[in-house]
C-alpha cells in the first residue's frame, strides 16, 4: 500500500523546466514562469525555493570555484540531494520548476531529487527577446552579477558575504494559461511585487576554473582503456560549452564487438566517470568508428 501511494503521488507531481545557457536570465524570470503555470516550488542552483523562501539546500553561488558550483547545482553530493529530496517528500505540491543550462541537466536534477522527468520544457528564448538575453549575458560576463529569485532579506540572512543588490518588479496577476486574471467589477489590475536578489559569487571574483583539452583527453583515454583495452583511440576533439563540454572521439574497434549496445555503454561510462571525479558537466559524447580491425 505504501508503494502504491508513493507511486500515485509521484505521478500526480508535474515537473516543469526552464532551460537556457548560463547568464541568459533564467533566475531573473523564474518567478514569472512559476506564476504563469501555477507552480509552487522552484529548484535553482542547489536551492529549493517556495513563496520567496529558501526551504532547503545551499546555493552554488557561495562556492569559491566554478567546478564546485557546478557540483552543487547538479546536487552531486549525497547529503545535499538527500536533504532536498526529504524536504520535497514532506511537502504537498503539484508543480515544481527546475532551472538548468541544458535539458540533460534538468533531467539529471529531477532524477537525483526523486522527481518525475520534466513534462514541459520552457526555453529562455520563449520568454525573453534576444536583446534581453544579450544584455543579461553582458552583465554576467562584465560585472559577474547573478540573480537568486528570492527577496534580499532571505539572501542576506543565509549568504551575506555575496549579497550585492535587490531588484523589485511589479507584475500583473496572470492565470495558469497566461491570461490576465479577472477581478471584481470596478477594481483595476492589482500588480504583485516580486523581489529578486543580485549576488556576486566568490568564483566570479576569482574567475572560472577551466579543465584543459589535454587533461580531458587523458581522462577519456583512461576511461576507454578501463572499459576495453582493445579499443584504440585515434582522435579526441574537446568542445567547450557554457557549463560543460562536448566530446567527439574517433576510434578503431576490434571485430566481434556488438557496436550498438557496447558503444552506447562506453559513452555512458565516459560521462559518468568524468562527471563523478571532476564535477564538470559532459553535455554530449559522440563516438565515430573509423575502422573495424581484426
Amino acid at each position: 500500500m505504501f508503494i502504491e501511494n508513493f507511486l500515485f503521488g509521484f505521478k500526480r507531481k508535474k515537473v516543469f523546466a526552464l532551460v537556457g545557457e548560463s547568464g541568459t536570465g533564467k533566475s531573473f524570470r523564474a518567478k514569472l514562469v512559476a506564476l504563469r503555470y501555477g507552480i509552487d516550488f522552484i529548484i535553482d542552483d542547489g536551492l529549493l525555493i517556495r513563496d520567496n523562501r529558501i526551504l532547503a539546500g545551499h546555493s552554488a553561488k557561495k562556492e569559491h570555484t566554478f567546478l564546485a558550483a557546478v557540483k552543487v547545482a547538479l546536487f552531486d553530493e549525497k547529503s545535499h540531494r538527500d536533504e532536498v529530496a526529504r524536504k520535497l517528500q514532506s511537502e504537498k505540491f503539484k508543480r515544481i520548476l527546475i532551472l538548468g543550462t541544458s535539458e540533460k541537466m534538468v533531467y539529471k536534477i529531477a532524477a537525483r531529487l526523486q522527481l518525475p522527468p520534466p513534462s514541459k520544457i520552457v526555453k529562455i528564448q520563449d520568454i525573453a527577446t534576444q536583446e534581453e538575453i544579450d544584455k543579461a549575458i553582458r552583465t554576467r560576463r562584465i560585472e559577474g552579477k547573478h540573480v537568486i529569485p528570492v527577496p534580499s532579506i532571505e539572501v542576506k540572512r543565509s549568504y551575506p558575504n555575496i549579497f550585492y543588490d535587490a531588484i523589485r518588479i511589479f507584475k500583473r496577476r496572470m492565470t495558469p494559461e497566461g491570461n490576465p486574471r479577472k477581478l471584481p467589477a470596478g477594481i483595476g489590475p492589482v500588480p504583485t511585487l516580486h523581489e529578486k536578489s543580485v549576488v556576486r559569487p566568490e568564483y566570479s571574483k576569482h574567475g572560472r576554473v577551466i579543465i584543459s583539452e589535454a587533461a580531458l583527453s587523458q581522462m577519456v583515454i583512461h576511461c576507454v582503456d578501463e572499459y576495453n583495452q582493445n579499443i584504440k583511440i585515434k582522435k579526441i576533439l574537446v568542445k567547450d560549452a557554457e557549463m560543460g563540454y562536448r566530446l567527439v572521439i574517433t576510434i578503431d574497434v576490434p571485430y566481434g564487438i556488438q557496436l550498438g549496445g557496447n558503444i552506447h555503454e562506453m559513452q555512458q561510462y565516459i560521462i559518468d566517470n568524468i562527471e563523478r571525479y571532476t564535477g564538470i558537466l559532459i553535455e554530449e559524447v559522440n563516438i565515430i568508428i573509423d575502422k573495424i580491425t581484426e
